[in-house]
């Protein structure tokens, strides 16, 4: 065997271990490159089927909100709820609903943090930066009156998931829209 068939012998060999890291890689690189998934991202769900297909339940200590589609399945989104002394409870209607709703702090608000809410005592207009959002679903009791409470979008999306709000019930923008287009007044609401 001469010299050339040698090296051309021990050219897989070598070339081999550089074939082998070269396959790995792209697979250890895609695994570190891959996204993680948002937990409160729209997602369809199996549910209990004793929900009426078509209405919203609200689960706050777990910070997910179904819309029921079919029995036993509904689209999960995440939400943003009150904080531990303003969580409401209770079961609601869809008594209105508006697209880029005006916005008014409650006066328990203003008075809970007047530096902040007592500027918009008079309102404030709808828009990119109300914090009401996109939508308003807005929520009535069983006797007609309005709750105070709102299924609404957010100017604040990374509070989704956390009890940070004044009681309402907050959604990313994308995904109040979705719901709005979806439910009609008169929609029943459960918050738990």
């Amino acid at each position: 065997m001469n010299r050339r068939q040698m090296l051309m012998a021990a050219l897989p060999l070598v070339a081999a271990p550089s074939l082998v890291l070269a396959q790995a890689q792209p697979a250890a690189l895609a695994t570190q490159a891959e996204p993680r998934r948002d937990p409160y991202a729209p997602t369809e769900v199996a549910i209990r089927d004793d929900f009426e297909v078509g209405s919203i339940v609200v689960v706050s200590k777990d910070f997910f909100l179904y819309h029921v589609t079919a029995p036993g399945r509904a689209v999960r989104y995440g939400v943003a709820v009150g904080t531990a002394e303003l969580v409401w409870k209770g079961r609601a209607t869809v008594g209105r609903k508006t697209e880029w709703p005006s916005w008014t702090p409650t006066p328990a608000m203003i008075e809970r943090n007047p530096g902040q809410y007592g500027k918009w005592a008079d309102g404030m207009p709808g828009g990119p930066s109300n914090p009401l959002g996109a939508r308003a679903l807005y929520l009535y009791d069983a006797k007609g009156n309005d709750t105070a409470i709102r299924i609404h979008g957010t100017t604040e999306p990374n509070s989704i998931g956390r009890a940070v709000s004044n009681g309402c019930i907050r959604m990313r923008n994308e995904a109040v829209m979705a719901l709005f287009e979806q439910v009609p007044i008169g929609t029943p609401v459960y918050v738990y």
